[in-house]
């Protein structure tokens, strides 16, 4: 019930993509939208998608959703045949786009969705240019989230006592 409230609210997170916050630093984000079929709308709505492993491409002044996996619903998708890998148009300024390629021609630079999610009826997509951390930086990265989680910790006992 309350993911129903959250989608009709516009702040309804779809699917994450954790691992890109972990592997690389994030050093600019934009929203993109998705141009989809019915099928994958409906399958949005249930939940059913899944960024892991999951990639932008610029090409022909286009961007492309690669490698993301929407999940077809059996009583949605009876009447087409429907593919759960298929390449979505991202729909974004041109000035934009021109960004995100000139910065991602740079070396050990790239672009990748973070989250996908509801505006109010519209389903978005969050991106972001990113570059790749040092295994000592992923380190440093699961410190600091283990120290906060620690410090909570800390913080909840002191407030019972």
């Amino acid at each position: 019930m309350a993911t129903k409230k959250a989608n009709k609210a516009g702040g309804g997170v779809i699917a994450q993509n954790k691992k890109a916050r972990f592997e690389y630093h994030i050093e600019e984000t934009f929203e993109a939208g998705l141009a989809l079929a019915g099928w994958e709308v409906k399958s949005l709505r249930a939940g059913k998608a899944q960024l892991t492993d999951t990639y932008i491409l610029i090409k022909q002044g286009e961007a492309w959703l690669l490698g993301s996996h929407i999940i077809p619903l059996q009583t949605a998708s009876t009447h087409v045949v429907a593919d759960p890998t298929r390449t979505r148009k991202l729909l974004l300024h041109r000035k934009e786009i021109a960004k995100i390629f000139s910065r991602t021609q740079d070396k050990g630079h790239t672009c990748v969705p973070l989250k996908l999610y509801w505006q109010k009826n519209l389903i978005k997509c969050e991106l972001a240019l990113v570059s790749g951390k040092k295994q000592h930086d992923k380190r440093a990265t699961e410190k600091n989230r283990d120290w906060e989680r620690q410090k909570g910790r800390i913080m909840r006992d002191q407030n019972k006592a």
